[in-house]
């Protein structure tokens, strides 16, 4: 099954615009933040931003990606599929919330700002009912690009109209929080009462019934979490842990990284369906090194230019005053091409039906993540956590190229050796394509 480069970039074109809309106003707000309020409001935004994402994962316990899986692949049995994913979603978001009070209360903020925290978070809930997981698993890129836009578009016309000065604004910033995600909800909602077909509300094959499994969907929702823990897990050990100001300076280093890979990860997205249908002669293709090779080159090419730009990058975004988070970035860049390569195949043994891989995998790297983060965070702050996540990243991708290597779901079964999947390489590379 060939992936046809000009219906690829249509695909990323459609997640793109919707998804870049909300990044440029994610953007705007932290630049309206770190610019007129400083380090400090900075720091407990992000904070509360990243609260905010881990709560979609817990949400989602791996459902996002089944069931946009199973859609993929079912797309007769579509109804039943969203009833049942569904159900479970609104039951883990009302489980969720202990654990997002408990967080706030315990952060190293002013009463004030924890009664931020927690009002931003619960907004977050509110993702449970939205369908965008149902239109990825259709292919419909321009609504699961639009979903990223809701919030963040929200968000910044709530701080930037309501003109408010020192913690008000983030009041403001929960409020425009709550109502992007409402929105969006909304919008899903009468969405999918035009999309659902008729009839086939309760009938699923039984390849469907198994991975909605909560032994299957499990595996997936941890392997989610574990992954989401080793990538930003810093950001919430630095507010049990340091200071708002180390927060701040870490969260506009790690913001200036993630613009960077926003455009990968509109890639890896749009080929989530697809990969989904692939057989095992094309996932040998796609962890091959003519695909890996020049993935690992592109990141190589990003992080030396953002090193080289650092500074400028810095000042411009967020102001003189973040300066201090130029040597974090300095750390964060080398993480690029380790990311591209570890977000790849992360989605891919997702869409396989690795998730046991990828639970092992990123389990480890986010145990190391904490326990560096818990020796190295009290003495050395933000500089501690951009030096454990260049560390988790290697450990990552170690683990996933092991995984890629002997796993029979990638394709390589009866080829475990150096010299036996080199053979089979050079067999795909000369065989002609389907």
């Amino acid at each position: 099954m060939k992936i046809r480069l000009q219906t690829l970039f249509t695909k990323i074109l459609h997640l793109g615009c919707g998804e870049m809309i909300g990044r440029l106003c994610n953007v705007a707000t932290v630049i309206w933040l770190g610019h007129r309020y400083g380090v400090v409001i900075l720091g407990i935004y992000a904070l509360a931003q990243t609260l905010g994402q881990y709560l979609q994962p817990v949400i989602d316990f791996g459902m996002r990606h089944v069931g946009a899986r199973l859609v993929a692949r079912f797309p007769e049995a579509t109804s039943a599929i969203v009833t049942r994913v569904q159900r479970r979603r609104c039951a883990m978001a009302v489980a969720a919330l202990p654990l997002i009070v408990f967080y706030s209360a315990s952060a190293k903020l002013p009463p004030n700002a924890q009664h931020f925290l927690l009002a931003f978070a619960v907004a977050g809930s509110f993702y449970a009912a939205s369908l965008d997981w149902a239109a990825w698993g259709e292919g419909r890129m321009a609504l699961v690009g639009l979903a990223k836009a809701f919030s963040p578009a929200s968000i910044l016309v709530f701080v930037v109209l309501t003109h408010a000065s020192g913690a008000n604004v983030l009041w403001w910033a929960a409020a425009g929080n709550w109502c992007g995600f409402l929105l969006q909800a909304a919008f899903f909602r009468w969405w999918w009462k035009f999309e659902r077909p008729p009839g086939g509300h309760g009938w699923l094959p039984a390849a469907a019934l198994e991975s909605l499994a909560w032994r299957r969907t499990s595996i997936m929702g941890l392997a989610w979490l574990c992954y989401l823990a080793f990538n930003n897990v810093d950001m919430l050990m630095l507010g049990l842990l340091s200071t708002p100001d180390q927060v701040g300076l870490y969260g506009a280093a790690y913001r200036v990284l993630n613009q960077a890979l926003a455009t990968f990860y509109l890639l890896t997205q749009a080929l989530y369906p697809q990969f989904a249908r692939h057989g095992a002669r094309e996932r040998r293709q796609m962890v091959g090194f003519r695909v890996l090779g020049p993935l690992a080159a592109a990141g190589l090419v990003l992080a030396s230019g953002m090193i080289l730009l650092r500074r400028p990058i810095l000042t411009l975004v967020f102001g003189r005053a973040f300066l201090p988070a130029a040597p974090l970035l300095l750390l964060l860049a080398w993480s690029l091409p380790l990311d591209f390569l570890s977000s790849y195949l992360s989605n891919a043994f997702l869409a396989w039906g690795m998730e046991r891989k990828v639970l092992a995998a990123t389990g480890i790297s986010a145990v190391t993540n904490i326990v560096l983060n818990w020796a190295l965070l009290p003495r050395l702050g933000a500089w501690g956590a951009a030096l454990n996540t260049l560390i988790s990243y290697g450990v990552l991708l170690a683990m996933l190229l092991l995984a890629a290597r002997i796993a029979k779901e990638a394709g390589f079964a009866g080829h475990r050796g150096i010299g036996g999947r080199i053979a089979a390489e050079a067999a795909l590379d000369t065989a002609p394509c389907p």
